[in-house]
């Protein structure tokens, strides 16, 4: 099952062996695999120690000592451990004791199986969102990751990543669906990657990308088919659901998926439920879900095009990748790396970097994101002539001809004060700013401003003194 709860301990409480036991087997049956029984009141307390449930079931009314009693002692020694009282008097005096007293739910026997069902779901819900909470707060505070290990595949030095991280790191141990959202080439693949990393979960990760697929397709990809399923179905296929066992699925391109699609989608994710194709016997998965997109599914939604209930059912955790552009203190960093990388892919020595490559690459857009640049660098690689990492590639990237003093289009618009200022005050702000990006360096400069570096030296030269 794709929701909560599957890999949560859960200890129940209650004298009476026939009760016991048939709430054992109704919450195994519905997936939780960690179900603890116990008779006797007395041990309550060491098995919470023992075992770390994240519920307790407890009913009021037993030998030794009494549900009221122990709900008292579990609230003040393990505080963060939901409790749910069970009793056989439907009375609202003694449901409202237990609240008050801090219960977190109130059933009367016999329970029904669905509510026994929900109202576990909703507690184990509840200590993850908890566990949350405290691992973002105290890696906020700290700002340390605990399992730095899993980001090392992403080359960053930009605080806002860092950042990412930490929130990344935090819901990683959660069972519920994360979505990641961030253009094309931004590392969304990778974030999926940490993500899996951290949480620590048994099974492997397995990706598919959904756009293009339809509905049979979709199916027969994720759950798999049966022999005669369909015309070629000789064999029994199984889908990446399965393949995935414990462990993560992502489904990249999620924006894409078809109305149809989406709600099987939908289903699996709120039951853990599916079918392979071809085949009447429900299976169940543990898998985690993420899926990611570089589209706006808000818009898709408005558009009629992606269905509401599935959009807010994906975006419980929902992690935004910054692009480039936004992260541009890592331009360096990600230069280097990927001139490692193609270096020793070509087994050839590392290159000399040219000091006008940094202001080059601060002033430009990167619709590709870290994607773009990556192909920019092993390109250059690729056409070294001499010790040093050539400006062509990166120029011919960007779409500025060999000899042209065009700078790359940005894809920004003029941003005007209140105060217009005049043609001289504008000329001195655009050399300013292109110096700046340009990290000082007059030639680069000049190419960003579309004149010569000897026209730029002069205008620099006769600047008035108070300038």
């Amino acid at each position: 099952m794709g929701g909560p709860g599957l890999d949560n301990a859960i200890l129940i409480v209650d004298d009476e062996d026939a009760v016991l036991a048939s709430e054992v087997s109704i919450l195994r049956s519905a997936g939780f695999q960690r179900v603890v029984g116990c008779s006797d009141p007395r041990l309550v307390l060491d098995l919470i120690a023992d075992e770390n449930p994240d519920v307790v079931l407890l009913d009021i009314a037993m030998p030794f000592t009494t549900g009221d009693v122990l709900l008292e002692q579990i609230t003040e020694r393990y505080p963060e451990v939901p409790v749910i009282m069970i009793t056989a008097s439907d009375d609202i005096d003694t449901a409202v004791r237990c609240l008050r007293a801090g219960a977190f739910d109130y059933m009367v026997k016999t329970v029904e199986p669905n509510r026994l069902v929900t109202g576990v779901t909703r507690a184990v819900k509840q200590r993850s969102l908890l566990r949350q909470y405290d691992t973002l707060r105290t890696g906020m505070l700290s700002g340390e990751l605990h399992h730095p290990e899993a980001f090392t595949r992403i080359v960053t030095r930009s605080p806002r990543m860092h950042a990412l991280f930490l929130f990344v790191e935090a819901v990683s141990a959660s069972a519920e669906t994360v979505l990641i959202v961030g253009e094309t080439g931004s590392g969304k693949e990778l974030i999926a990657e940490a993500l899996h990393a951290a949480s620590g979960r048994p099974g492997e990760l397995v990706r598919v990308n959904v756009a293009g697929l339809d509905d049979t397709m979709f199916s027969d990809t994720l759950f798999g088919h049966k022999p005669g399923a369909f015309t070629g179905a000789a064999t029994e296929r199984k889908g990446i659901v399965s393949q995935a066992g414990e462990g993560t699925v992502l489904l990249d391109e999620i924006g894409d998926l078809s109305v149809a699609s989406q709600i099987k989608l939908l289903r699996l994710l709120e039951s853990g439920e599916y079918f392979a194709l071809g085949s009447d016997l429900v299976r169940m998965t543990r898998a985690r879900f993420v899926v990611a997109t570089n589209r706006d599914l808000r818009d898709r939604v408005a558009a009629g095009d992606f269905r509401k209930d599935l959009y807010y059912r994906l975006r419980t955790h929902e992690v935004h990748v910054p692009c480039l552009r936004e992260r541009r203190e890592d331009l360096p960093a990600l230069v280097d790396h990927f001139q490692t990388q193609a270096c020793e892919a070509m087994d050839r020595d590392k290159l000399a970097v040219p000091a006008e490559l940094r202001g080059l690459l601060n002033a430009y857009d990167f619709p590709g994101n870290v994607r773009e640049l990556r192909s920019m660098v092993y390109s250059a690689v690729t056409h070294q002539k001499s010790r040093m990492l050539p400006m062509g590639p990166f120029r011919e990237a960007m779409g500025i001809a060999p000899g042209s003093q065009r700078p790359p289009e940005t894809g920004e618009s003029l941003q005007f004060p209140d105060h217009l200022p005049t043609i001289r005050e504008a000329t001195e702000q655009l050399i300013d700013e292109a110096l700046r990006r340009a990290g000082n360096n007059q030639a680069t400069a000049s190419g960003l401003l579309g004149i010569t570096p000897q026209a730029l030296s002069k205008r620099l030269r006769n600047r008035a003194p108070s300038e």
